[in-house]
């Protein structure tokens, strides 16, 4: 996969891009991450990359220019137009898991960073995905673009040393992961569940689909009005309620 972020402040992605899954990825030749300053494509001398908006009101925009122009720049060094360019806004439609699982199925990805109050709306007419992080402000896009790409990365076929891991992440399912423990089996008296130790594989398959059932049930109840239920989910859901009533 290759990954273009346009930026003002492009050292912001020098540690977390180049460090743990991210920096193994960009190693292993699985990814291909460029990033530019498209303050360097601007046309007016002074590099000036904002402006006040027409009609008054608070703060700059981004001017349509730079992007433009640095947008170009990709397209001539690939020699085709981007499938997926993603402008990273607060208005944007926020950001999850299946959106990750997408954005992981294309050969190319452009990520465009905000800063000031916001973009010339011509900006808009570029891109492909308008995207936010949650429901609140950042002071620029740089720190979304990096969750968005790592959450994008992870999931690449030989990204993760299991492949498996990432099918059965929390929000991969529709449901949150269920727990999990490792060696001791006993620590400050705090025991593994027995079920987890007895070699019983079937028995091992249905508690973690119960646990799962029963975080998601009270953490994030609304994500199971999304999951498709089997006749057995069903069942295990009505035991844990029972269970937690007592």
């Amino acid at each position: 996969m290759r990954i273009d972020v346009l930026t003002l402040f492009p050292r912001m992605f020098e540690g977390p891009m180049g460090e743990s899954i991210i920096g193994k990825a960009r190693e292993k030749q699985l990814l291909e991450l460029n990033v530019s300053n498209f303050r360097d494509f601007s046309d007016n001398k002074h590099q000036t990359v904002d402006d006040y908006p027409y009609g008054g009101g608070a703060g700059m925009l981004l001017k349509v220019q730079p992007i433009y122009d640095n947008l170009k720049a990709i397209e001539e060094e690939t020699n085709q137009q981007p499938k997926r360019v993603i402008l990273l806004d607060p208005a944007g439609k926020p950001f999850n898991q299946k959106m990750a699982e997408e954005f992981s199925q294309e050969e190319h990805l452009v990520f465009i960073c905000g800063h000031y109050e916001g973009y010339d709306e011509r900006i808009r007419t570029m891109v492909t995905d308008e995207v936010s992080l949650g429901d609140y402000v950042l002071t620029g896009g740089e720190l979304g673009a990096m969750v968005m790409i790592d959450a994008t990365v992870r999931l690449l076929p030989d990204v993760l040393g299991n492949n498996l891991s990432a099918q059965t992440d929390s929000h991969s399912t529709g449901l949150l992961e269920h727990p999990q423990y490792t060696r001791p089996a006993i620590f400050n008296d705090m025991e593994v569940p027995a079920v987890l130790t007895n070699g019983n594989h079937k028995l091992i398959v249905e508690w973690q689909l119960k646990e799962s059932l029963r975080r998601t049930f009270l953490r994030r109840p609304d994500m199971l009005e999304s999951v498709e239920m089997t006749p057995e989910m069903l069942k295990l859901l009505e035991e844990i309620k029972q269970e937690e009533q007592k």
